[in-house]
């Protein structure tokens, strides 16, 4: 069976990074993009098998790409994390009123959100 594909959509390339090589370390193949436009357009050509989507980031939002993707019948079926460090109650609540799978708030605990990843890609997830 082919590796599941994950997009990680952040803007900062440290986290991005992070990212990457949690997921590459776990045998996920990795697509990258450092802002929201960019961001959509990876997730409508790629067609991941999961989005890992900030939400503050320049030209399009997390919440805003969200939205749009969940709006298209080609990637509603998406799942989304969207991962931020708005941890107030009613961030969390705008991010499930686009349509989010999942909500994560920085600091976050990579291998919770390895988890949480395996959960919503229908993978089983080893327990570390």
């Amino acid at each position: 069976m082919p590796a599941a594909r994950v997009l990680v959509v952040d803007d900062d390339p440290v986290i991005q990074k992070l990212l990457q090589v949690n997921f590459e370390m776990e045998g996920y193949s990795v697509i990258t993009a450092s802002d929201g436009a960019e961001g959509l357009e990876r997730a409508r050509t790629e067609r991941p098998d999961i989005v890992i989507l900030d939400v503050m980031m320049p030209k399009m939002n997390g919440l805003e790409v969200a939205s749009a993707l969940k709006a298209d019948a080609a990637t509603a079926g998406i799942p989304i994390i969207l991962l931020s460090a708005k941890a107030q109650e009613a961030d969390v609540q705008a991010g499930r009123q686009t349509g989010a799978d999942d909500y994560v708030t920085k600091p976050f605990d990579p291998l919770e959100l390895l988890e949480r990843v395996a959960r919503l890609v229908g993978e089983p997830s080893e327990p570390a």
